[in-house]
């Protein structure tokens, strides 16, 4: 019997840029039998263009809409690891929906681990400032209390890949225990 013979739900990695999402997704997905997915590149893929150039041309509005609707419809109901982007949880009842649509674990890190991460990615444009140190640091403090409620919290800090991915599934598998599934999710089945 396989990992993913039955339906298990979605687990949402949500957090600031630079935390880890994408990295420590990738490796919890192998291990659980799930399929990975990082919403900003579903977008980018999707709009054929790179997040800057939606940011530069259509705005961050339209951004922000393009994660909503990926999350409403643009991917599978179960069995899936998706890497939320830094701003995503953020906006007006995408915590909830998250929390509706599956396990939601949120990723920290320090301000200085941050910035060393995210320093030379030329792909985050609220990072292409001046002083990206002291935006780094804003919208932590203004995202901080949304992180904090999003779901259970695991620091990255200090800790090596393995060890977060471990703290991770053992945090998803207990939480996923007590998750009730949509109807509609229950029989959306493996991919």
């Amino acid at each position: 019997m396989s990992k993913q013979s039955q339906s298990k739900p979605n687990l949402y990695l949500v957090g600031f840029m630079g935390v880890g999402k994408s990295a420590i997704g990738r490796r919890v997905a192998r291990e659980l039998g799930f399929r990975f997915i990082d919403s900003d590149d579903f977008i980018e893929k999707k709009q054929g263009k790179r997040i800057p150039e939606i940011f530069e041309t259509e705005g961050e509005a339209h951004f922000r809409d393009l994660e909503r609707q990926f999350i409403e419809s643009g991917h599978p109901d179960t069995n899936c690891v998706v890497s939320c982007g830094g701003g995503l949880v953020v906006q007006p009842g995408m915590k909830e929906r998250l929390k509706e649509k599956g396990v939601v674990i949120c990723l920290f890190a320090s301000v200085e681990s941050i910035i060393e991460r995210t320093q030379r990615n030329k792909n985050r444009p609220l990072l292409n400032v001046d002083d990206p140190a002291s935006k780094v640091r804003s919208l932590l403090k203004e995202r901080e209390s949304i992180y904090m409620d999003s779901g259970a919290c695991i620091t990255t800090e200090g800790r090596t890949i393995p060890e977060v991915v471990r703290h991770m599934i053992r945090t998803y598998k207990s939480n996923a225990r007590s998750f009730k599934m949509q109807s509609s999710q229950a029989k959306s089945g493996t991919l």
